[in-house]
């Protein structure tokens, strides 16, 4: 937060002098030329207020990737109130237990734990069924707007109003004994997945690769492949297909670790008017949830609160689809419209989003100019060299710290937009919009030097 402070009081109390515009047009078109990045595959915009210090096709529309994120954060921003809430709730009846999804993008395990900690106290020691209601959202998990290839990694989780640790598995790997086995654990450990370990420990150079194979039909994850005995631990993150089934089964979990057991199903299916509720658990502030989101691009979250949106307008079951149109409505107001850009998806995870520089600019600008949404944004941007997405982008060590910056990759698609620091207290926000064949680690190479020779 310090530096947050640090960088709206120089914003709304420093002294603008405008840079060289000219020596820097020379010299960053002279980076660009140098890194082998044509200048019809590339978007620019890089203001200091209302002034332009540099453009370059800023009006032609490219991929933006997760830069699309910055879009859906303005409007939950502007829609939502900073210390927002959401609400998951378990309710009994005398018999079944129902857990109700309120659309909670943060709901974890220690928030599973506090609804289980609630309910143990009242002295059950068996439920029936555990009954899923997961009406407020329609039961679209992976809506047609991503691309349409579906992958088993976490960033492709399907959405739904109640979902569990972001409706991904983690997989802990780490050594055994050489020769034997390596130690394979899934966490949350529970029935939804049955764990195959195939893997041998060794220290042979031509090991075979480790894969992990996930099932989600039979719910199968098969391990295997060579762990050599002097790595240390690592994390594989997938994704589950079927939220509903995942909460029950977790929840069923819990429960008999807290001495009580589940004696009959579990189910989707709709809290009846004689349960009553028996525990509340609220989410973290919507401030939080956009740290999340924006620091490690989560599209799952992106999509959650976009729903959330539509919800918001009284929609039910909410759809992505009037999400959307309530980002589309947000941008409208502040002169954005389809010639300036089309999102499609609120996360970016689609080839059909195409903005231009100069609309991510003006979002920026807006943001920057409303001291009500300005701070909870620019806290949950990635720092370069220091956290999220940037944490090891540092390939120029004078602009570490300085800049604050949401990134966006796909294939032949790689962006940058944000804000960035110079040591006289100035602020210039950038978009960097390059789709090309050029290798990702050349592009972001040539965007660091952009940037290095910008806040000179």
């Amino acid at each position: 937060m310090k530096h947050v402070f640090l960088f709206l009081s120089c914003l709304y109390f420093g002294l603008v002098a405008y840079p060289d515009v000219d020596s820097i047009n020379a010299d960053l078109n002279h980076i660009l030329k140098k890194n082998g990045i044509g200048s019809d595959q590339i978007g620019i915009e890089v203001s200091l207020g209302s002034k332009k210090i540099f453009q370059m096709n800023e009006q032609k529309k490219f991929i933006p990737a997760s830069v699309s994120k910055i879009l859906t954060t303005y409007a939950v921003l502007k829609t939502l109130s900073l210390n927002y809430k959401f609400k998951t709730e378990l309710y009994f009846d005398g018999k079944n237990l129902y857990i109700k999804g309120g659309g909670d993008p943060s709901f974890v395990s220690e928030n599973m734990w506090y609804l289980v900690n609630e309910f143990a106290r009242k002295n059950i020691k068996s439920v029936q069924d555990i009954i899923v209601d997961d009406s407020m959202f329609d039961q679209i998990r992976y809506d047609e707007t991503r691309e349409s290839v579906r992958v088993d990694r976490s960033y492709d989780s399907p959405t739904g109003a109640m979902s569990f640790n972001w409706n991904s598995v983690n997989i802990f790997v780490k050594p055994g004994e050489k020769n034997k086995a390596a130690a394979v654990y899934l966490d949350p450990d529970n029935q939804y997945f049955k764990l195959i370990n195939k893997t041998n420990t060794n220290d042979n150079k031509s090991a075979k690769e480790l894969i992990i194979d996930v099932n989600q039909e039979q719910k199968i994850i098969t391990v295997s492949g060579d762990v050599h005995s002097k790595i240390d631990e690592k994390a594989y993150f997938k994704n589950v297909s079927d939220p509903v089934l995942w909460t029950a089964e977790n929840l069923k979990s819990f429960l008999s670790q807290r001495g009580i057991s589940t004696t009959g199903r579990l189910k989707n299916g709709i809290v009846p008017s004689a349960a009553i509720k028996v525990a509340t658990a609220e989410s973290k502030s919507v401030n939080q949830i956009l740290i999340d989101m924006n620091k490690f691009s989560n599209n799952f979250v992106a999509e959650m609160l976009t729903k959330n949106l539509a919800a918001y307008t009284g929609e039910r079951p909410a759809t992505l689809s009037t999400g959307i149109e309530v980002i589309r409505k947000e941008l409208k107001k502040i002169g954005l419209n389809p010639n300036d850009l089309y999102i499609k998806n609120p996360s970016g995870f689609t080839r059909d989003n195409k903005f231009t520089a100069t609309a991510l600019n003006k979002v920026l600008e807006v943001m920057q100019n409303d001291f009500q949404i300005f701070p909870g944004f620019i806290e949950s941007l990635p720092i370069l060299g220091i956290d999220g997405t940037l944490k090891k982008r540092l390939s120029e060590p004078a602009i570490k710290g300085f800049v604050r910056a949401k990134t966006g990759y796909l294939d032949g698609a790689i962006a940058m937009s944000g804000y960035a620091g110079r040591t006289n207290g100035e602020i210039i926000h950038f978009t960097f919009l390059y789709n090309g064949p050029r290798d990702m680690k050349i592009v972001h190479e040539t965007f660091d030097q952009m940037l290095v020779r910008i806040l000179k």
